[in-house]
């Protein structure tokens, strides 16, 4: 939530959006609430581009190999820990443009989503040991951001550019 809302404090012109989007859905209701959240696509998209830029667990969870393989013409041989670099993949050029830039439109008609089928983004691990908790976590940072985007505007302090904040 503190890296969607750094991003946003950053990049005035996506929160503009963003909020345009919360408060036309949400009108005169007061609060946003889970079922509101369906019809918040843009919303998503930060999210998403918050999760790949500031991934929760830069690294996956430690595995084990079960047989022997190769990776790029390295021998990789049975029970050898392997740990997947999710900052790295997230950041990769060959998967996403201006993959330093944060760019919530790079999941606009995409079919890529937090359930680890697509390798390029893996916010929540995969398979077996995918995160339990993603679909609480998801809907936390869902409900909290756009209740946040419909009630308050936020800045960088005064006297600070937007490019004076450190995002790494």
């Amino acid at each position: 939530m503190v890296w969607a809302m750094a991003e946003l404090a950053t990049k005035p012109q996506v929160m503009k959006k963003a909020q345009e989007e919360v408060r036309n859905c949400i009108g005169n209701k007061g609060k946003v609430t889970e079922t509101d959240t369906e019809q918040l696509h843009y919303l998503k998209m930060i999210i998403k581009e918050t999760l790949r830029l500031h991934p929760p667990g830069p690294l996956l969870l430690p595995r084990e190999t079960t047989s022997h393989f190769k990776v790029l013409g390295y021998d990789i041989d049975p029970k050898t820990v392997v740990l997947v670099n999710d900052w790295a993949i997230s950041r990769d050029p060959e998967f996403w443009k201006d993959p330093q830039e944060f760019i919530p439109e790079s999941f606009d008609d995409s079919c890529v989503d937090f359930k680890g089928q697509h390798y390029e983004y893996l916010p929540f691990g995969t398979g077996r040991r995918i995160c339990p908790g993603m679909y609480m976590a998801t809907t936390t940072m869902e409900l909290g951001l756009a209740n946040l985007l419909y009630c308050f505007d936020w800045k960088v302090p005064d006297g600070m550019k937007e490019e004076d904040i450190n995002m790494e």
